[in-house]
């Protein structure tokens, strides 16, 4: 696998999606030793970290009457309203203390704007403002993307739906995710995933 137009792009595992965290992902942890398993598999390792500023607007705390996980009307679209989470400086927005970082080639990180989230690693939710991860990709003669990390519903499944709208091939490691499944989002993200031609493989098929 270590070949040149490859790259691993591990997706979010910071300490609010992990068990104890402001929104864990259901077994959230168990990504890290498995990704940390893949790192030297790769010779491109790109990580990315959600980074929200305090008031951001996807979080439930900004809109007065509302509550976590209901979901609003955005001028992107609908926006689902999640606990505060990946604040910028704090220890939720860390990674998780496990993850080992020495391979990593660069580091993105996602959802500074103030009024727009960003699920995808490469773009925000309205599918125009570019994370720079795409040029970064083409310029190193990337061809075919491996998504691990949290969670497979939302922020994996978005990367992997914009990955293959950019043209690259893309592989999603099973076992290297988990999710949140927010009524039935998990089965849904699957099929989207499947529908768009992205593959599925687990760390030991690599």
């Amino acid at each position: 696998m270590r070949t040149h137009d490859h790259v691993l792009v591990v997706v979010d595992v910071q300490n609010d999606f992990c068990p104890g965290g402001a929104l864990a992902v259901p077994e959230g942890d168990r990504v890290v030793p498995v990704v940390n398993r893949l790192l030297d598999r790769f010779e491109l390792v790109v990580f990315t970290q959600d980074w929200h500023p305090a008031n951001h607007r996807s979080f439930a705390s900004t809109h007065p009457g509302r509550e976590p996980y209901d979901v609003v009307p955005m001028a992107y679209g609908e926006q689902v309203l999640w606990p505060d989470h990946c604040v910028q400086g704090r220890q939720g927005a860390a990674f998780h203390p496990e993850l080992r970082l020495d391979c990593a080639n660069l580091i993105i990180r996602k959802g500074t704007t103030p009024e727009i989230d960003s699920y995808s690693t490469f773009f925000e939710n309205d599918k125009r403002t570019s994370t720079g991860l795409a040029g970064y990709l083409r310029d190193r003669g990337v061809r075919h993307v491996l998504l691990a990390g949290l969670a497979t519903d939302f922020c994996v499944l978005w990367s992997s739906l914009d990955a293959r709208r950019l043209g690259f091939e893309v592989t999603v490691i099973e076992d290297a995710c988990r999710g949140i499944d927010l009524n039935g989002s998990l089965e849904n993200a699957w099929r989207d995933m499947d529908e768009a031609g992205v593959n599925r493989v687990t760390s030991s098929h690599l």
